[in-house]
């Protein structure tokens, strides 16, 4: 029958600078099931490396290592963690308890990296069993130095493993304390749990039925009492090491996922003032993305709304520049655009109204107030053309306009400078160039384009501004609405083909007319606000990526300060990509909460601006759903690496850290 463990001529070398050191050399042993072991020597003698490599924790440089027969001198580090995990258990000299940690969650954290759920019930009856079941909720600072260590044999046996290493387990405590512990390691003994401890004290390793001492990496005494020994079941003891071994390729699942999750979440809430430091920059970061992109996206909301104030899809007809001599001559000059040539436009495919118009400053009278105003002569169809349907009153009509009815619908500006005592304007009659004219409609708020006051105007009929106010033969403009933006090229062509055909330019020039497209400026105007925008976001961008590697350097900080931790965490089975996951989902959850409530301060400041200043800001659903997921990606890519400086840390190295 195979004994429990067997080490053949078992070598260990470590590299100190440029030193060799012989830490252990050729050490054969071999221990049955149900033993009780104490490893003896002083100190830098090569017990501590004895014990590393029987409990997994170091391999050997040389020689093999058999557990019932199956060699595992070649496993990798992975393997190793698996078998830690499940036929192991650890209690350390320093107790090895996370801080922020109740008794109970520290007792089931190795059911973490065993894929085992839903062990709380049992890891209280461990508690029980070690006399610790009434402080299942303290903290490791709320215990004395000897319940601290049995919590920490509750911790070894819950998963039920088939040999306990001891490390010093009596070295911090009291002689009372140290009886109680070394109790509770013999009645594990006494179940059939095989015990291999490490100690200096030789009234504690008389407990033990085996001494073994080594001095300079060699045994030089293997010491049996006549204790008897318990023997475990070999055939239980095989079956457990199979399945650990077969558990190697163990996969990464969605219960496991929720369990880093729920880690992270407690070392979070465990170190709060760290945590607040690390979401800071994101927070801020965050915050000033969505803030800064609400004010670009209400700057061009704001343009487009004034652009649409001039209506859509219309096309502006005009007399173009002539040239002769070389000489570029004033527009008009030689080409005039008549009513019939605007009522030849309704002929093109692709035209859906017309509107002539004529333009001139005049000045408006009533009672005793006057002002210097834009007067325009426009057709029916210019209110729903160019957005210019009465807030109060009406549009003239088509007969008023035959008829050259004396009418006017007036800007608020008009309305404001002529009727200063907040009277109605409707019905009232104005004097314009000493014309009476009555108002019958107030035209909508347009605010400033192009360095004008839109506002500042009074629309007639055309026929009235022609023949009776302005005395004008000719159109200034002709204002064609198509029907859809997509033909607005081919009418901008057939527009000036067909005046073309009406004033033939001499030969050699070039038409004398012009067709401006409002979408040009419309573009020009939006791409300027786009860029605005995206430079807004584009520095509030870099904040955030700031914020990204704040959070990096707190998460190595993190990684420094809780090495012991990582430590503890691989001895008791954690795989290198479990450390990685579990600080890699620390970092996004960070960047996460950070993110979210970045978001909700970004949506305050943009609403907290727009009240306060009369900014436009437009908050998009899309630019939220944006900055939570660029949060993901941040917490990603500035956490992994601190996640693989976590993952690569040596397990005894980091359980030696000070």
């Amino acid at each position: 029958m195979n004994p429990l463990i067997e080490l053949k001529d078992v070598k260990k070398r470590y590299m100190m600078g440029n030193t060799e050191v012989n830490a252990l050399n050729g050490v054969s042993v071999t221990i049955e099931s149900g033993e009780f072991v104490a490893i003896m020597g002083a100190s830098g003698s090569g017990k501590s490396t004895m014990l590393n490599i029987l409990g997994f924790l170091d391999t050997p440089t040389q020689g093999s290592y058999r557990i019932m027969g199956h060699d595992v001198t070649g496993l990798d580090e992975d393997n190793l963690s698996i078998l830690r995990n499940h036929i192991a258990g650890f209690v350390f000299q320093q107790f090895h308890l996370l801080p922020k940690v109740s008794a109970l969650n520290n007792v089931l954290l190795p059911t973490l990296y065993a894929g085992k759920r839903e062990m709380k019930e049992s890891a209280e009856n461990k508690l029980y069993w070690v006399g610790m079941g009434h402080r299942v909720e303290h903290y490791p600072n709320e215990l004395s130095g000897g319940e601290q260590q049995r919590v920490a044999i509750a911790r070894s046996i819950i998963n039920e493993p088939a040999i306990i290493f001891a490390d010093e387990p009596t070295g911090n405590l009291d002689s009372r304390s140290e009886k109680e512990v070394i109790a509770l390691l013999e009645k594990l003994n006494s179940e059939g749990k095989t015990i291999i401890m490490v100690t200096h004290e030789e009234d504690i390793a008389s407990h033990a039925s085996r001494i073994i001492r080594v001095r300079d990496g060699e045994i030089i005494s293997d010491e049996k009492k006549g204790k008897k020994r318990l023997k475990s079941e070999n055939n239980s003891n095989s079956d457990i090491i199979i399945r650990a071994l077969e558990k190697t390729n163990a996969t990464f699942g969605r219960a496991e996922f929720a369990d880093y999750i729920r880690q992270a979440v407690m070392s979070i809430l465990s170190h709060k003032m760290r945590a607040l430091l690390s979401m800071l920059g994101i927070l801020i970061g965050v915050a000033a993305v969505i803030s800064m992109l609400a004010v670009g996206m209400g700057a061009q909301k704001s343009i487009e709304t004034n652009l649409n104030s001039l209506g859509t899809n219309v096309l502006t007809v005009m007399p173009g520049f002539r040239r002769s001599g070389g000489v570029r001559l004033q527009m008009g000059a030689g080409s005039r655009l008549t009513v019939q040539d605007g009522e030849s436009f309704l002929k093109i495919s692709g035209v859906k109204r017309i509107s002539g118009s004529v333009n001139e400053r005049a000045q408006a009278v009533f009672g005793a107030n006057n002002c210097n105003t834009q007067i325009m002569g426009a057709d029916v169809d210019y209110a729903v053309m160019r957005a210019s349907v009465p807030t109060a009153g009406r549009f003239f009509t088509e007969a008023e306009n035959r008829s050259r009815s004396r009418v006017a619908v007036v800007g608020v500006t008009v309305v404001k400078n002529l009727f200063t005592n907040g009277e109605n304007p409707l019905g009232k009659t104005i004097k314009i160039n000493k014309v009476n004219f009555t108002v019958i409609g107030v035209l909508p708020a347009k605010g400033a384009a192009m360095m004008r006051d839109q506002d500042d105007l009074i629309i007639v009929p055309l026929k009235t501004a022609m023949y009776r106010l302005l005395g004008k033969l000719y159109l200034d403009q002709v204002h064609v609405e198509v029907t859809d933006a997509a033909v607005t090229e081919s009418v901008k062509v057939r527009l000036i083909e067909t005046l073309d055909l009406k004033h033939k330019p001499l030969p050699g020039q070039e038409s004398m007319f012009e067709v401006r497209d409002m979408a040009e400026i419309r573009n020009a105007l939006m791409s300027t606000a786009g860029t605005m925008s995206a430079l807004l976001g584009a520095v509030a961008a870099i904040s955030l990526v700031v914020g990204g590697v704040g959070v990096m350097n707190i998460m190595l900080v993190s990684v420094k300060e809780r090495t012991k931790e990582i430590g503890l965490r691989k001895a008791i089975g954690a795989r290198r990509r479990d450390i990685l996951l579990q600080f890699l989902v620390e970092a996004v959850l960070l960047t996460f909460i950070g993110g979210v409530t970045g978001i909700i301060l970004g949506v305050s400041v943009s609403l907290v601006l727009s009240a306060a200043a009369g900014w436009p800001v437009v908050v998009s659903v899309s630019g939220i759903i944006g900055a939570a997921l660029f949060t993901i990606v941040m917490g990603i890519i500035f956490g992994i690496w601190p996640a693989m400086q976590a993952s690569r840390l040596n397990p005894i190295e980091a359980l030696r850290y000070e």
